[in-house]
């Protein structure tokens, strides 16, 4: 699979004009990281799609086209953004609790905990019966059976995946639910008349606007997928605001780099007046983004439905882990998670013949769930600026990851050299920031009229009001 045939899948997937895939130029070659996986495709082919879906609003909006181009080194500096951060010169911030990561169970097989968040490890030391200490969870892990250990904790609403083959994984009724479903969906749900500029645009866009201006985003995300979208829009001019619970847990390092561009407010949609004031936005909203387990916003009046209603014309997208149909649609995940319960852990540890399973080297299911999130909201707004409506985008991680196993293997892949921070340092800019000074990856994506770029650093959680500016 390459750049160009993958690009050529999102794009005509979406119904999109293929003659603007001419506009789109690629440089560079696999393997660009330690993989036997082609992620240097899927992270050129998602950030392009992303670039051309902002070209081609803008064309909407201006008569203008331009060209795109993405090389693949500065893709996969994107596609690994979280490594390359720094904060005041520092070292590479921590991103992973110690006892996050694989471990042998007494029948031989390998199982993944992911304990990033407090409430996930207590919940997993509290079913192990044992002390928050590596060796003693190896220790506790050594006296399960992997698959009952698995659903165990899957049942006790905990973060754990068991290591499977690809052959194991597409036997389950999960994978062959996943397998009916395409790479993402866009689907009409109400009706509302075109709009194109969207309420919020200056009456005169000319030739040196940005893509989305006018265009508000809500961004009820957190970790990597859903704030890569949101953060892929901002770098393209929409205005993006982002929503966290005051009680919900975050990644300090995560909330830095993908909150680049954005504002950051908090409201508890557990309270009546936070649940008025969400819906306050969304009624002069253009996206509504969210990445809750399916169900979730809707149990609190914030589903698909709810928001073509209070807002028609609303662009709604929606980032989950397992996808939205089959027995694990409301499974707990994260990209490593998906990773290892789909068998790309498997994979690459076979192909490398290590000792235990390995992960992708960079989170390659996030980042290219975030871009496909934004791209099938700016699909969805060039839609509605033709044809109007409401729309509903649906990406999932193991919807990507399927994707990427079919893009077949690169033969001794995973004896690529690394990309160090010194191979990427033209790929950094640096900001001053409410967290100090950030060096973070520059938007891959190369537009010739419209430049993505991000506008505001990144802030702390809650630094502005509940508002549109």
């Amino acid at each position: 699979m390459t750049p160009e045939l993958a690009l050529d899948h999102i794009w005509t997937l979406a119904g999109c004009e293929r003659a603007a895939l001419r506009s789109v130029h690629f440089t560079g070659s696999e393997p660009a990281l330690p993989s036997v996986f082609r992620v240097g495709a899927l992270a050129c082919a998602t950030i392009a799609a992303t670039g051309l879906a902002a070209a081609e609003y803008h064309r909407l909006r201006t008569g203008r086209g331009q060209p795109v181009s993405v090389d693949m080194r500065r893709a996969l500096a994107s596609f690994r953004s979280e490594r390359y951060l720094r904060i005041d010169g520092g070292p590479p911030p921590a991103l992973r609790d110690p006892v996050t990561g694989f471990y042998e169970t007494r029948d031989g097989r390998w199982i993944q905990l992911h304990t990033n968040f407090a409430h996930h490890l207590a919940g997993v030391l509290k079913v192990l019966g044992c002390e928050n200490d590596r060796a003693a969870v190896a220790s506790a892990i050594r006296g399960w059976d992997g698959a009952a250990l698995d659903q165990t904790l899957a049942d006790a609403g905990l973060c754990a995946a068991l290591i499977r083959t690809p052959q194991e994984w597409t036997a389950l009724d999960q994978a062959k639910a996943i397998a009916r479903l395409p790479l993402f969906e866009i689907e009409r749900i109400g009706d509302a008349p075109p709009e194109l500029a969207t309420r919020h645009a200056s009456p005169s866009v000319n030739a040196g606007s940005r893509p989305l201006s006018g265009v508000r985003v809500l961004d009820l995300s957190r970790i990597i997928a859903g704030p890569v979208g949101g953060r892929a829009l901002a770098q393209h001019g929409a205005e993006v605001l982002m929503i966290n619970g005051p009680h919900l847990p975050n990644i300090a390092p995560l909330v830095i780099d993908n909150g680049r561009g954005k504002r950051s407010a908090v409201l508890d949609l557990r309270d009546a007046a936070g649940r008025e004031t969400l819906r306050g936005l969304t009624r002069d909203a253009d996206v509504f983004l969210q990445a809750y387990r399916p169900g979730a916003l809707a149990a609190r009046g914030f589903g698909p439905d709810d928001a073509a209603r209070l807002r028609p014309g609303i662009v709604y997208v929606s980032v989950c882990a397992y996808g939205y149909e089959g027995p694990w649609a409301s499974r707990r995940g994260f990209d490593s998670l998906v990773q290892s319960a789909s068998g790309i852990a498997a994979t690459e540890q076979r192909a490398a013949a290590s000792a235990e399973p390995r992960h992708l080297p960079c989170q390659a299911l996030d980042h290219a769930t975030g871009y496909l999130a934004a791209f099938g909201a700016m699909a969805a707004l060039a839609r509605r600026a033709t044809e109007g409506g409401s729309w509903h985008v649906k990406v999932s991680l193991a919807q990507t990851g399927r994707w990427l196993q079919s893009f077949g293997e690169i033969p001794d892949g995973w004896q690529a050299p690394e990309l160090t921070l010194d191979d990427v340092r033209d790929c950094l800019e640096t900001v001053q920031s409410g967290f100090g000074r950030v060096q973070a990856v520059q938007p891959a994506e190369q537009l010739d009229g419209t430049p993505a770029f991000l506008a505001l650093p990144p802030a702390p959680i809650g630094t502005h009001e509940a508002k549109w500016v």
